[in-house]
């Protein structure tokens, strides 16, 4: 072995070690259904608004924890 990076020449034959060129790889197309439906689409809002606790709760947990 040349570098740490190649294949270990005593496992050439071996058939999981066998990966298609890079002109062999980027030929093959993608296919024709290559668009995945997007999870989060973009745009728009949430259907409901996110709800905060507000000012009240973190008046009340400064007040608390100096009063103690």
């Amino acid at each position: 072995m040349t570098s740490p990076h190649e294949i270990d020449p005593r496992a050439l034959a071996d058939p999981r070690n066998v990966y298609p060129t890079d002109e062999e790889f980027y030929r093959s197309g993608r296919p024709a259904d290559a668009a995945l439906p997007e999870d989060r689409p973009r745009g728009g809002e949430p259907a409901t608004p996110l709800r905060r606790r507000g000012t009240w709760a973190t008046v009340a947990l400064v007040a608390g924890i100096i009063l103690l």
